[in-house]
């Protein structure tokens, strides 16, 4: 079944609201680490999106899942495969 453009959007929701430090610090929630089984010593990949220039969606994938993660989004956004 293809995946509309809408179904990424409701995929997603706001699970915490969080602060950052005076060192751009901040901490990720222990429901959300739970249930996303990031754990210490894990790396993350920070992916950006822009629109106008201007940073409006920043997303942490687990570095191992990085690859598929991507292509898994770049074909419902454009509806093609990489080869």
């Amino acid at each position: 079944m293809k995946k509309q453009k809408s179904d990424i959007l409701n995929c997603c929701k706001v699970q915490a609201i969080v602060p950052v430090d005076g060192r751009g610090q901040m901490v990720l929630p222990k429901e959300i680490r739970e249930k996303a089984d990031i754990k210490a010593g894990d790396k993350l990949a920070i992916v950006t999106g822009e629109q106008n220039g201007q940073v409006c969606l920043i997303a942490l994938i687990k570095a191992e899942q990085l690859e598929e993660t991507v292509e898994s989004m770049l074909k419902v956004l454009g509806g093609q495969t990489r080869k």
